[in-house]
């Protein structure tokens, strides 16, 4: 197989269990704070069927991987019930961003592997900073686990900097909504779904300035190994 096959395998695995990490972090931490609606209907899973969203799941990254952009999308809402919560706002706030946190962890932890394999044979220190500097090759087998890896950074990347945006429903708005009055709580609810289509159509100069600040800060990490 080629490398951008390999590449575009790679990017489904690692999308599906990045939404199965985000999810799962949404459903413990809502049954951490009181609330086990999601626990109980078996969303603390990394097995990604659980949480597939027809749409988000199957058919936007199927458009993204034939249009050449890369995979993004969402799973199925994780269920919440506020009601449950000892203390409505922060629960519900840290139960949002318990998500993006997750795909920053996960990032984290790939970078941390990706420093490992740099770090303990000249090889492998060569296949990252190659591969981080864009030029792949098949000298190792270093090359697809790093290749792996990298994806695995990029995607919850992306993933936890999207899911921040305030625009209703994602996470992000879940922090901006508590500051709004009932009023603007309303104007701001209605714009529901129609943002996030908007916001996945033509949001890139939105999404691009946020999410590469933290791709160079990972990049510029390995780099200096």
């Amino acid at each position: 197989m080629s490398f951008q096959a390999v590449d575009i395998v790679f990017q489904i695995i690692v999308f599906l269990f990045a939404i199965s990490v985000h999810e799962s972090a949404h459903a413990w931490m809502a049954s951490r704070l009181g609330d086990p609606t999601a626990r109980l209907l078996g969303r603390v899973s990394l097995n990604p069927i659980k949480h597939i969203d027809p749409i988000g799941t199957v058919v936007l990254p199927a458009i993204a991987m034939i249009t050449g952009f890369p995979i993004i999308g969402w799973a199925k809402p994780t269920p919440v019930d506020p009601r449950n919560f000892r203390h409505y706002v922060r629960d519900d706030i840290l139960t949002s961003v318990a998500g993006p946190v997750s795909n920053f962890l996960t990032a984290s932890a790939a970078v941390c592997g990706l420093a490992f394999i740099a770090r303990t044979s000249q090889v492998g220190h060569v296949v990252v900073f190659n591969m981080v500097r864009g030029a792949l090759t098949d000298a190792s087998v270093l090359m697809p686990i790093s290749l792996l890896l990298y994806a695995a950074m990029q995607i919850n990347v992306l993933l936890g900097v999207f899911n921040l945006i305030p625009v209703p429903p994602l996470d992000g708005s879940h922090v901006i909504r508590h500051l709004l009055s009932p009023n603007a709580l309303r104007v701001y609810d209605s714009i529901g779904m129609w943002g996030l289509v908007i916001l996945m159509f033509f949001g890139g100069r939105i999404l691009g300035p946020l999410m590469y600040p933290v791709l160079r800060f990972f990049d510029g990490f390995l780099l200096r190994l």
